[in-house]
């Protein structure tokens, strides 16, 4: 801020000054020491022969710029008073450093008067810090104060009352953390606060091509009043695409043929890898070559792949007359994956056809189609996929068509398969009065009655033919095996026409009872129900559907159905009505016998 040491000429204000000054006052000269390299302009002042010294100095206004606390360095030099025997009227060994803040410059200093300034302190030589003879050179004292600023900037004085002084170099200054760069940022010089034990925080910057670490708020470091850092919070890491020079805190771009995927410190450029590049400088994630792929999943250190081949030697293991079961091999070429899945489509096939584990996405070599119709030929894909199959075929120009089933894409294999007829084209196959007998939230108990028997088979007497005992081979033949029951939950479902209708897929039971509940079904949700039998002669037809809503959890000891819980609520409410009546009843009763006891 200001050091005389550089100064050529310094021209002060003093008082008093000129021809009519009561004393000689501050005088201008140079100070050298040729062996020490030392020509500094300097002030020195002695009136110890004069009475009432008064002696100013002012340096010039010197603006505090961005310092909260200007430091002074004073060098100087104190001729003892033992010097001046009986020469000396007012001889002291102190002069005095003020101060006065002021927000404009003027080319004057403001009014010399005492009560202007603020006293810094008395300034005196240290212990042997004085001439105490005319030959020696006297020892340089150094003292150091320091003010608090608040204005643009400040006038310091020196005030002599009597001294023989040598002002020898002055030195104005601010301490400073100075500009420091650490965790990737940066921290600019920061100046200390007003008083010694305040602490200043300053907010640092990202290094260049570096963000923030964390959710928090900026990086923020602490400035003692010595100038010295500390207590760093939070930081900064290299962007993706750059890697850090932790010795030079700075963040680098990958090359070409590199890659970095995540924002940090510690990760490096890496190469990339297998069937992908990185053409420019700053690759985050290489490019996948043509033809090759990265699912969304996929880490990018992995290489891309490719989706697989179709599946092979598909099989029919199994046909009826409503059910298929079809198996397979995996595809020949995985693609560089291990996730491949498998999809099956059916074109002819109605909503109500159920698929055993699942049309969509599942791992299993084989699938078994349910519910089909007698007598119809089908054609089924089974279609090979894994993780990329779905960014082949958008990079393609295919997409996804919206249906039950999903979208027309990746390699397959199909099969045409016509199911057989009916075991019995008659109704002694099919089940009557299915049933719903219990309803609960999440479980539904169905029944029904096994099928009747052909007329031929019919006992003597009944309305469908006379009972003939040499059809025992007839009778085994219609003689029930088993019985699947199917359950379905009826939701809707956008078709591939874009009409919304259908079910979801379906649930089987085998049982040789006439009775079978379903459990862990949907609260709310409205199912289908169909039971079909099996004879020596083949599986029977499905029953048309009927279809009952679950309930819905009313509290914890609610287990019965539906019905019976309203049942059971009309009951309670009805015993309530009667009881309270007899309560009013016999009330009344007994209040008017009191009544006529009374009169």
């Amino acid at each position: 801020m200001l050091d005389t040491t550089t100064e050529s000429s310094l021209d002060w204000t003093r008082y008093p000054y000129g021809p009519q000054a009561s004393t000689p006052g501050w005088v201008e000269e140079s100070f050298t020491d040729f062996e020490k390299g030392i020509n500094w302009r300097s002030y020195v002042v002695c009136d110890v022969a004069y009475n009432n010294v008064n002696n100013w100095l002012w340096t010039p206004f010197v603006e505090r710029g961005p310092a909260n606390r200007i430091y002074i360095e004073v060098r100087f030099t104190i001729r003892d008073c033992s010097l001046f025997p009986g020469n000396a009227l007012s001889c002291k060994e102190t002069f005095s450093l003020l101060y006065y803040e002021f927000d404009v410059a003027t080319r004057e200093p403001p009014p010399w008067e005492p009560e202007s300034y603020k006293l810094i302190g008395r300034i005196a030589a240290g212990e042997g810090g004085r001439f105490n003879t005319n030959s020696d050179q006297g020892v340089i004292n150094t003292e150091v104060k320091s003010i608090p600023v608040t204005k643009r900037g400040v006038y310091f004085a020196f005030r002599d009352q009597g001294a023989c002084i040598s002002l020898l170099a002055i030195k104005m200054y601010y301490i400073t953390c100075p500009e420091v760069t650490v965790n990737f940022t940066r921290f600019p010089t920061t100046p200390t606060g007003r008083e010694v034990t305040i602490i200043e925080q300053a907010t640092g910057e990202c290094v260049e091509n570096a963000e923030r670490d964390g959710d928090g708020g900026p990086p923020t470091y602490l400035c003692k009043g010595d100038g010295k850092w500390y207590l760093l919070t939070g930081g900064c890491r290299c962007k993706p695409g750059f890697e850090a020079d932790v010795d030079k805190q700075t963040c680098n771009i990958c090359p070409p043929g590199k890659y970095k995927n995540n924002p940090g410190s510690e990760e490096k450029c890496q190469p990339c890898p297998d069937k992908s590049k990185a053409p420019d400088f700053g690759y985050s994630e290489c490019r996948c070559d043509p033809g090759y792929y990265r699912a969304p999943t996929d880490p990018k250190s992995m290489a891309c792949t490719q989706p697989p081949s179709a599946p092979q030697n598909l099989t029919v293991n199994f046909v009826d007359q409503s059910t298929v079961v079809l198996s397979w091999s995996p595809p020949a070429y995985l693609g560089g994956r291990s996730d491949t899945s498998y999809r099956i489509v059916c074109d002819a096939c109605g909503h109500s056809v159920s698929y055993m584990p699942h049309t969509e996405r599942f791992n299993e070599t084989k699938v078994t189609i349910g519910g089909l119709n007698p007598v119809t030929t089908y054609r089924f894909q089974v279609f090979a996929e894994n993780g990329v199959s779905g960014a082949a075929l958008e990079a393609e120009g295919g997409g996804s068509g919206g249906g039950v089933r999903g979208s027309i894409g990746g390699k397959y294999v199909d099969v045409t398969v016509t199911t057989e007829a009916s075991a019995v084209s008659s109704p002694s196959t099919g089940v009557v009065n299915v049933r719903i007998t219990s309803v609960k939230s999440t479980e539904v108990t169905v029944a029904w009655d096994p099928p009747p028997p052909p007329p031929s088979l019919a006992p003597p007497g009944s309305s469908l033919a006379p009972f003939s005992s040499g059809n025992d081979e007839a009778n085994e033949i219609n003689q029930v095996e088993i019985y699947e029951v199917r359950c379905f939950a009826r939701e809707p479902v956008t078709l591939d026409n874009g009409i919304v209708g259908g079910v979801g897929n379906s649930t089987s039971i085998l049982t040789k009872s006439t009775e079978a509940t379903f459990t862990g079904l949907r609260q709310r949700t409205e199912h289908g129900f169909q039971v079909r039998a099996k004879t020596i002669g083949g599986w029977g037809e499905f029953s048309p559907p009927i279809f009952k809503m679950t309930g819905q959890v009313l509290g914890t000891a609610y287990v019965g159905d539906e019905d019976n819980m309203q049942v059971q609520i009309i009951a309670v409410a009805t015993v309530a009505v009667v009881v309270l009546v007899v309560v009013i009843i016999v009330m009344t009763v007994i209040f008017l016998r009191r009544q006529q006891s009374r009169n």
